[in-house]
């Protein structure tokens, strides 16, 4: 899918970013690119995304979350055993860039690893970093760090304007 990194950002406070990311997904996979995806504070099961176990091998989905209940809704103890799980993976990703696994890697919620404290900024861009001939990295996640700016070569907001 070429030789220059892409890094794509869907943030803000309405609806469909994930939505948005997945369909950059199978766009990428009808043409025969392989695609990862990797969802972070969605809980163990997100069933609106189920189906998208329907799409492997052309996409595959991760999550590494062990709890049924999203990350802010479990008492303290058992975030930091889920933050343990979170952090494997966040390594995940980075080693997927590493290897050049995948030409498409969605990191849906990832910003928001940088709003719980689990990650910083500086993780954050560090993967970014990582390597630079993957073709796409698409992030999502409801707030967008001004220092991030500077490192997207596509952002979208996504807002709600009415309802």
């Amino acid at each position: 899918m070429g030789e220059k990194k892409i890094v794509q950002i869907y943030y803000g406070n309405g609806k469909g970013k994930t939505t948005a990311a997945i369909g950059q997904c199978i766009r990428a996979a009808s043409l025969g690119y392989r695609v990862i995806i990797i969802q972070f504070l969605k809980g163990k099961d997100s069933e609106e995304f189920c189906f998208l176990n329907k799409l492997e091998p052309d996409i595959k989905l991760f999550r590494f979350e062990k709890e049924d209940s999203i990350y802010s809704d479990l008492p303290p103890k058992k975030q930091e055993e889920e933050k343990r799980n979170i952090l494997n993976g966040f390594h995940f990703a980075r080693k997927v860039l590493e290897t050049g696994e995948c030409d498409l890697l969605v990191l849906d919620e990832v910003l928001g690893l940088v709003d719980t404290g689990i990650v910083t900024m500086d993780d954050i861009i560090g993967l970014i970093e990582t390597r630079d001939d993957y073709y796409r990295l698409v992030m999502t996640g409801t707030y967008l760090p001004e220092k991030l700016i500077a490192y997207a070569n596509m952002i979208s907001e996504i807002r709600p304007v009415k309802g």
